[in-house]
């Protein structure tokens, strides 16, 4: 049986979507796993940094959460700031779900260097740090001998990154094409049933797909940051932001989505790479999709993708792209992954 020690920071969605599945799996983790996750910290910018030498009762942390008041869960930590804290942690993960920064993605990737400093794997569904540092946090990792995990930061729990990585790579990736967002497909899709584009959103503000202010989402930057995630790991080029051509959906019309119905066709705002002679180019758009194809009959808040390969065609992944349960999964199945890779013996602690 190995024992995993992980250290969570943010406690949001995410993290009480994980601690969710901790919760009801725990068991079924050590039998047909062999592993014993315990959670031996928890930080959050709400509550302040708590430790817990021999893990938290997953139960009573939720309930904790619940109420809005950690007091009395294990050791506060009232002098360290959270990076210090992260590295005097005995532990063997970091768990990062706080918020997503595209600006500089603070303070998150002070968080991840901090973990990578002190021997710690980092599992996150930040896209942030991913999408403006992979390459310096990837560098860590190697001078380490530690491994990021970050399925989290693309499609939620749907394995969009282990499919691309792991498998479809090999078979000679050319193109990737994706609904990448949630939000704004469950627009269009609510537009198509016959809604303006404002009633749509404020439908999706309501039921919580989109913020107060959904600019991330209906203008392409959240969309674009996944790009740049899968540019820089699935297709191994280096690209930034500035590299991406964005455009959203605040200036599709109900009479667009009407136009390209009577034809046979639907607007999806659609994540794109291809290579043509060495060369990557990179977009988010609304774009006209035939019917036939398997991204246009996705509807609602779900994502999907499609990988165009030499070797295999187009293998299309259709799945959650958003929910606290599905990215608290997607924060598992990376320890899971890592843990197959890592013996303890191997890991570098305090």
């Amino acid at each position: 049986m190995k024992e995993i020690k992980v250290i969570m920071v943010g406690l949001g969605n995410v993290g009480q979507g994980f601690l969710k599945i901790l919760e009801t799996d725990h068991a079924s983790l050590m039998q047909n796993q062999g592993l014993d996750i315990k959670v031996v910290g928890v930080s959050d910018l709400r509550y302040g940094n708590y430790s817990e030498p021999n893990g938290f009762q997953v139960t009573s942390l939720l309930k904790a959460l619940e109420n809005g008041n950690l007091e009395g869960m294990g050791k506060k930590d009232e002098r360290s700031s959270t990076e210090n804290w992260i590295k005097s942690c005995d532990a063997q993960f970091l768990l990062e779900a706080s918020f997503t920064n595209f600006t500089n993605a603070e303070p998150a990737i002070q968080y991840m260097r901090a973990a990578l400093s002190s021997g710690k794997h980092v599992v996150t569904s930040n896209k942030g740090p991913i999408a403006l540092f992979y390459s310096e946090l990837a560098t860590m990792a190697k001078q380490g001998g530690l491994q990021i995990g970050v399925e989290g930061t693309v499609m939620s729990g749907t394995p969009s990154m282990a499919l691309g990585i792991n498998t479809l790579k090999a078979a000679g990736i050319t193109s990737i094409q994706g609904i990448l967002n949630g939000t704004t497909n469950f627009i269009l899709t609510r537009m198509e049933q016959g809604n303006s584009y404002q009633n749509a959103l404020a439908e999706a503000q309501k039921l919580g797909y989109a913020e107060a202010d959904p600019t991330g989402d209906v203008e392409g930057y959240d969309a674009a940051g996944k790009v740049v995630i899968l540019g820089n790991l699935v297709m191994d080029r280096p690209i930034t932001f500035a590299d991406v051509e964005r455009k959203g959906i605040s200036g599709v019309t109900l009479q667009d989505v009407e136009l390209a119905k009577a034809e046979g066709k639907r607007w999806k705002l659609i994540g794109t790479l291809s290579i043509d002679n060495g060369i990557v180019s990179a977009s988010v758009k609304p774009t006209l999709l035939p019917t036939e194809d398997p991204l246009a009959n996705v509807g609602g808040a779900t994502n999907a993708i499609t990988f165009t390969t030499q070797h295999m065609g187009k293998v299309t992944l259709i799945g959650a792209g958003a929910g606290r349960v599905e990215t608290g999964f997607a924060l598992l199945s990376d320890i899971l992954a890592i843990s197959k890779t890592n013996e303890p013996s191997n890991w570098r602690k305090q």
